[in-house]
């Protein structure tokens, strides 16, 4: 009488997993990101995704927020660069070069959240950083305030993609922005005489207007604010972004 319990396969006989490689893991980490948010990507719930433990994992990745930069600096080869060496006014360019950055938070929005705290240091942050104090030193703006600059100008616009992202996981966020509108625009002259004056103004403008309004303001900024001139210490890089 033949058996009906199905034959079980050797572990010769089953196909080899591919060795793991860091490449492989960001490659996962990215695609498991976007199939299930930011916050789904642990090291356990990658190791499952692997078909692997953990533990193995630890021997390319520290931990989930090492994982977590690394995601971001994957997805920074993504900003696009050419203003750089490209032709027109050298703030344009910068402006460019950072709506381009933005461009990529707001693509991914579970990272621009984790974007204010993970630190990427790999060849893609490496050569944003590279391309902004590029046309900051075009533009004749000092080292040291170009150095800060960065800092600055990448705080914003990780900022800016962090606030989107809490807005679009917010049901109400839209009720909430009207409501303030309104209260803004009908707001009392007699005790609030500043805003009636300029309410209008206040709620103006695109989001891509204002943010690269802000771009602009700090770019100015960095070339009038001279630095106070004090020896130079490690203490930390530009904001990551």
């Amino acid at each position: 009488m033949t058996s009906s319990t199905p034959a079980r396969r050797s572990r010769r006989e089953r196909p080899a997993k591919p060795a793991l490689t860091l490449d492989g893991i960001v490659a996962t980490a990215v695609a498991l990101m976007e199939a299930e948010g930011l916050q789904r990507v642990t090291m356990r719930r990658l190791a499952q995704e692997l078909d692997t433990g953990p533990a193995s994992l630890y021997v390319y990745v520290a931990n989930t927020a090492e994982l977590h930069a690394a995601i971001l600096e994957e997805l920074l080869g993504a900003v696009d660069l050419s203003a750089v060496t490209g032709e027109g006014d050298w703030r344009d360019r910068l402006a460019a070069v950072l709506g381009s950055y933005t461009a990529v938070l707001f693509a991914h929005p579970s990272l621009g959240l984790a974007a204010l705290t993970a630190r990427p240091s790999g060849p893609n942050y490496l050569a944003l950083v590279e391309g902004l104090l590029a046309l900051l030193h075009e533009g004749a703006v000092p080292d040291a305030q170009a150095a800060w600059g960065v800092d600055v100008l990448l705080q914003v616009a990780t900022a800016t993609a962090a606030e989107q992202s809490t807005r679009d996981r917010d049901p109400g966020a839209g009720d909430d922005h009207n409501a303030l509108t309104a209260r803004l625009l009908g707001a009392d002259p007699a005790t609030h005489p500043r805003i009636a004056a300029i309410g209008g103004d206040l709620v103006s403008g695109t989001p891509e207007e204002r943010l690269d309004w802000v771009f602009r303001a700090v770019i100015n900024g960095a070339c009038a604010t001279a630095r106070t001139e004090r020896p130079v210490t490690a203490t930390r890089g530009p904001a990551a972004p």
